[in-house]
């Protein structure tokens, strides 16, 4: 039995089928054919009308702000912070920006020797200091920190290296001292590497306020007892990057010798993994202890001054471009082949530089060179600063002399120099003197509003992290991988000085500019003792050890 609604379905069925197999009349095809058409117009002239109104707004604002010509990058800097914060769309994995109501549009200007845009970017962005969130320098010992006793057993220490590769060894070196129980010796500087200085440690350094500050933790002497002068000693080259149980074990020499001789004194404790206790007393040694000598603090807190006249803000740019570090590295791109052989040849005949054969390409694609004084104007500019900006300049003598620093000169006139600030009378005792000038550097640097290295060598990484524990001041720290991959699409005419590389530029470097961090650990994959080297140094970011976190306000126990 079939029902009624089953019928009428199936009758209905038949119905449509009916309509659905007739053809369309000629005329029922020229209506439909001119319906479409009317449609067609009808959104042309919608979607037209839209456009032209677009391109009238463009063109307008374009008239009030140059910047609108990159509108679809849109940056966002916080009321409380002068960091950029970024913010990760949904749908790409590229970082936008907003900017608040109070900057609504980032402002470009010609400068005056250039004919490229460049970011005028607000005061507060370029100078200010990151937020701290009430973190603030902790060196104090703990409650359970024993001193050491000072015992009859000593340790003399060989420093190598330049200036700030000593001080780090040295502050090592009390370290170790406190964990073998010894009495250290005032250490004996370098006097043979590439720099030929003669400057002894009371030279360069306060020597009894050393002695004074640290009597707390270990005892050090000036100089060996005379009984001791022809005792047998332990001559050793500590394993660099040691812990605590290695030097444990080193204590075992005293049951033969009262008196260990160190030879090195570079990298011989390790970054991390050590006890509290110990890594503050490494930074009570460099920050409270190691104090520069009177005559050095005294210029060098004369030039800071001088500096600040002239003009309030600057920046220290410590300019990695010598001829010792040019040749080490292997690094002669934009050189001559004159040049690039000189430095291949110093190279070879210096002995303790391990590696001999360098693929200098292959160095400055990987980010191992320093910038040249032209790719460090590009990239300041860049950054948004002004051609108007006072730089110092913390080097010693530019391989290349004078043509090279107009590269960074055409960017930025405002250059100063030691020479510049002080008189010939002031410098005369520092003459022929490399440590000592490069203190007077280490102090105009640390004092800094901003301080930008071309290089991440020793000074670089000892400036940065003192500027961390006097409340993360602003370090910038070049990108040079990513850098040379921008400079090069400029020298082949694949991207241009102004907005576009600004923007590139400032991207790059949202997160390297002193920000509050943990110290980075070991990069993933290298096994062995290669990890530590990959390690970020403890003097460059001793964070948390010597840096807490607290509510209360900022309060120092750093005494400059």
């Amino acid at each position: 039995m079939v029902s009624k609604r089953g019928f009428s379905h199936t009758r209905n069925s038949s119905s449509i089928a009916k309509i659905l197999s007739r053809k369309p009349s000629p005329c029922t095809n020229l209506v439909y054919i001119s319906l479409l058409v009317a449609l067609s117009v009808f959104i042309f002239v919608l979607y037209y009308s839209d456009v032209i109104l677009e391109s009238d707004q463009k063109h307008f604002s374009s008239q009030e702000s140059l910047s609108d010509s990159l509108s679809q990058y849109q940056y966002q800097v916080p009321d409380s912070q002068s960091q950029y914060q970024y913010q990760v769309p949904d749908s790409q994995s590229q970082y936008q920006y907003q900017v608040p109501d109070s900057q609504s549009q980032y402002q470009y200007q010609v400068p005056d020797s250039q004919s490229q845009f460049q970011y005028q970017v607000p005061d507060e962005q370029l100078w200010d200091v990151s937020k701290i969130y009430g973190l603030h320098p902790c060196v104090k010992p703990t409650s359970k920190y024993k001193a050491a006793q000072g015992s009859d057993h000593y340790i003399t220490v060989r420093c190598n290296g330049g200036l700030n590769q000593m001080r780090t060894g040295i502050s090592d070196m009390v370290a170790v001292a406190y964990i073998m129980n010894a009495t250290l010796v005032i250490p004996q500087l370098d006097k043979r590497s590439f720099w030929q200085d003669s400057s002894t440690f009371s030279d360069i350094f306060d020597d009894r306020h050393f002695i004074e500050t640290l009597q707390g933790d270990v005892r050090i002497v000036k100089q060996l007892p005379k009984e001791l002068d022809s005792a047998p000693r332990a001559r050793k080259h500590f394993t660099s990057w040691s812990g605590l149980g290695y030097y444990k074990d080193m204590m075992q020499l005293w049951d033969n010798y009262q008196v260990i001789h160190v030879a090195k004194s570079d990298s011989r404790l390790a970054n991390n993994g050590l006890p509290l206790d110990v890594q503050r007393l490494r930074c009570r040694a460099l920050y409270n202890a190691l104090h520069f000598s009177l005559p050095i603090e005294s210029l060098g807190k004369k030039l800071v001054e001088r500096l600040r006249s002239r003009g309030g803000r600057y920046i220290a740019l410590h300019l990695r471009y010598e001829k010792d570090m040019l040749s080490f590295t292997g690094c002669t791109y934009g050189l001559t082949d004159a040049e690039s052989e000189e430095l291949r040849i110093m190279r070879e005949k210096t002995n303790h530089w391990k590696v001999k054969d360098i693929n200098s390409t292959e160095q400055r694609i990987g980010g191992f060179c320093p910038l040249t004084p032209k790719e460090v104007g590009i990239f300041i500019q860049a950054l948004g600063y002004p051609p108007s900006t006072t730089i110092y300049v913390a080097a010693g003598e530019i391989y290349g002399g004078e043509a090279r620093l107009l590269e960074l000169k055409s960017y930025f006139p405002n250059l100063v120099f030691k020479d510049t600030l002080a008189t010939e009378e002031e410098l005369k005792a520092f003459l022929n003197h490399a440590s000592q000038t490069a203190a007077l550097d280490y102090i105009i640097s640390r004092e800094s509003d901003v301080f930008i290295p071309s290089y991440s060598g020793n000074m670089a990484r000892v400036v940065e992290g003192h500027r961390r524990v006097l409340g993360h001041r602003k370090t910038i720290t070049p990108d040079r991988k990513g850098l040379v991959k921008l400079f090069d699409k400029l020298e082949s005419n694949r991207l241009s000085e102004g907005e576009p590389l600004s923007y590139l530029v400032q991207q790059m470097h949202v997160s390297r500019q002193g920000a509050p961090r943990k110290r980075r650990g070991p990069m993933p994959g290298v096994k062995g003792r290669a990890r530590f080297g990959t390690e970020e140094s403890f003097y460059e970011n001793p964070y948390p050890e010597c840096i807490c976190g607290s509510v209360r306000q900022f309060k120092s126990d750093i005494k400059l």
